[in-house]
């Protein structure tokens, strides 16, 4: 087949599509990425590129969170091909409800939360029927590549992401609604149920919001409160974030931090935090997560997903150290193949952390039985051929 890929200013997407089109021409299709940034016209990703490939006939197009494929002229071209169009969405669909609504005509949109599935066939059925789910995949190492001995790491445990102060994101919501306190005490609720119940999804905290409320809104009215809930969905991920890291960061680990925005939170001027690196290529993290004893994960509130972060532990043969979700659960074991906290008990934390540190054979058997879960089941390998089972079933289910 003939397939189109794209860059972005996604740095991480970038990544991800040369791990796919890596994956796409070991069998044998031909995959062309276009750069959206627009490069001069003698790169080979430039649109001038483009233009010569899209000359002939395009069998599929694979994006991630929808660029690519929103713009009027994208959609007619794809159109015109009858082309296969695979949207990778790894952030929430509330982000992205005009794509959902306007896109090309043969369009999937693959999910990393189960949630989110439900999320677009509820919401959405009507102008996007077809939604599945994919999990996340990771980055297996290069074959007889040399593992470092955990006890001969240089970082106890790692945690890589970015850190916003949770209180600006809500701030966000005062500039969006400045004459209307009705919706913003709505969303200061809401913001409060998910901070009280950390099981709750953003959707449900919407509609338990509503309720308790006493508000009775139409369809359309609800979708617009889903939507404007992103600076919500933002703030409570980065509110458990900077209780994970500082619940860590006092209890005296030699902690290292990898990513932007660190700085703004106050535990990370102790003497045994240490921040790596401000900003820092997806591609870089892997070795630094090959020499962590511990890789720290928070979920970005995906309550019944995937994150890469577990997956590229694993394959870094480090231990995952994570929150749950409903498809983990289902899916590892605690102590067997990973290792988990509850955001509901963090005072438990640090003696979770202790053990692996300490007990070093069983945090060796958890990275083997993890590696090899992971190795089995969730590389891009896996993941292409989701999308290729996925592309044949809609031009020709």
């Amino acid at each position: 087949m003939r397939i189109v890929l794209y860059y972005s200013e996604v740095e991480s997407f970038n990544f991800f599509t040369d791990q796919l089109s890596r994956q796409l021409k070991a069998r044998g299709h031909e995959a062309f990425i276009l750069d959206l940034a627009n490069p001069p016209a003698s790169s080979p990703h430039s649109y001038v590129s483009f233009a010569r490939f899209a000359s002939q006939k395009v069998d599929a197009v694979i994006c991630f969170d929808g660029l690519g494929i929103r713009e009027d002229s994208f959609i007619e071209l794809w159109n015109s091909y009858q082309a296969a169009v695979i949207d990778i969405i790894l952030d929430p669909p509330l982000r992205f409800h005009p794509t959902l609504i306007n896109h090309p005509r043969n369009y999937l949109a693959l999910c990393c939360d189960r949630d989110h599935v439900s999320y677009i066939q509820t919401y959405f059925g009507q102008t996007a029927p077809h939604a599945a789910f994919m999990p996340h995949a990771g980055v297996l190492p290069e074959e007889n590549a040399a593992v470092i001995p955990f006890g001969a790491r240089k970082y106890d445990i790692l945690f890589s992401g970015t850190y916003y102060h949770w209180e600006s994101m809500l701030n966000n919501l005062k500039e969006l609604f400045p004459d209307n306190k009705e919706i913003s005490h709505f969303y200061e609720v809401m913001f409060r149920n998910l901070t009280e119940n950390c099981h709750l999804t953003t959707e449900q905290a919407v509609l338990y919001t509503l309720r308790q409320l006493g508000w009775d809104v139409s369809s359309e009215t609800l979708k617009t409160l889903l939507r404007c809930s992103e600076s919500v969905d933002w703030a409570v991920r980065h509110y458990y974030r900077e209780k994970v890291v500082t619940v860590l960061a006092e209890a005296g680990f030699e902690f290292y931090l990898l990513g932007r925005g660190w700085e703004n939170l106050s535990c990370v001027r102790r003497s045994n935090v240490h921040h790596l690196k401000d900003r820092v290529a997806f591609k870089e993290t892997l070795p630094f997560m090959a020499d962590a004893k511990i890789n720290l994960n928070v979920f970005p509130w995906f309550k019944s997903g995937t994150h890469e972060r577990i997956f590229n532990a694993l394959l870094q043969h480090s231990v995952p150290l994570t929150d749950s979700s409903r498809w983990v659960d289902e899916n590892f074991t605690d102590g067997v193949d990973i290792a988990l906290y509850d955001l509901e008990h963090l005072d438990k934390l640090p003696g979770i952390a202790e053990h692996l540190l300490t007990d070093q054979s069983f945090s060796e058997r958890l990275i083997q039985k993890g590696y090899e879960k992971a190795a089995q089941n969730f590389t891009w390998s896996h993941c292409t051929d989701q999308i290729l089972a996925a592309i044949a079933h809609m031009a020709f289910g």
